[in-house]
């Protein structure tokens, strides 16, 4: 069975926790808070393959000026940058995060710079009051080599899921073609991750 890591970052309220259990559970939760950072795992069948998908969901992420991801660089296959459109300020910080992912200081960790990105412009169904236009999502993902959508956790299940199962293929793509191996430390660095955020492992 193939491993899929999949980090869901951005900053607090965009709704990262929606996106999630809706695409894991076809449900809608309109507010979700946790101090707790958590791993979702769900079995899926894609491709001709069985694939264990974990999903990285750090809940109330604050939107701080410096921070580290140094653990998720390393664990993470690929990262799903969410903004709200009628925030702007949680654009910016969805724009530090990718930058941090991207930047040339990272290239000592096998994963970043090339992992997949796919940034999310989330809460469509608030478009009467969006501070950010389509446009400028494009631009920045673009800008970035990443993948980009809008859509809406409350409205749109059916593109939910269509946006996970996207970048899940694009992870697999990108494997095939890096022809990766996991080097022999990969479960000891796991295993620190999840001792270092003290998540909680849940299964759909």
């Amino acid at each position: 069975m193939n491993d899929v890591k999949l980090a869901v970052l951005g900053g607090e309220g965009t709704g990262k926790s929606a996106l999630i259990v809706r695409f894991l559970t076809k449900r809608f939760i309109g507010e979700y808070a946790s101090n707790f950072e958590s791993i979702y795992n769900k079995h899926l069948y894609l491709e001709g393959k069985q694939l264990n998908l974990e999903i990285y969901d750090p809940c109330s992420q604050q939107q701080r000026a410096k921070f580290s991801l140094t653990s998720e660089l390393h664990w993470a296959d690929g990262f799903v940058i969410v903004y709200d459109i009628s925030d702007r300020s949680s654009f910016a910080f969805a724009k530090t995060l990718i930058y941090r992912i991207r930047e040339p200081q990272t290239s000592h960790c096998k994963r970043a710079v090339d992992s997949v990105v796919l940034s999310v412009g989330n809460k469509q169904d608030l478009r009467h009051v969006r501070e950010l236009g389509w446009e400028e999502g494009q631009k920045l993902a673009l800008d970035n080599r990443c993948q980009f959508c809008e859509l809406s956790a409350a409205e749109q299940s059916l593109e939910v899921e269509m946006m996970f199962i996207r970048i899940i293929k694009d992870i697999l793509t990108n494997c095939k073609l890096k022809e990766k191996r996991r080097p022999s430390g990969s479960k000891s660095v796991a295993k620190l991750i999840n001792n270092v955020f003290g998540k909680r492992r849940k299964s759909v």
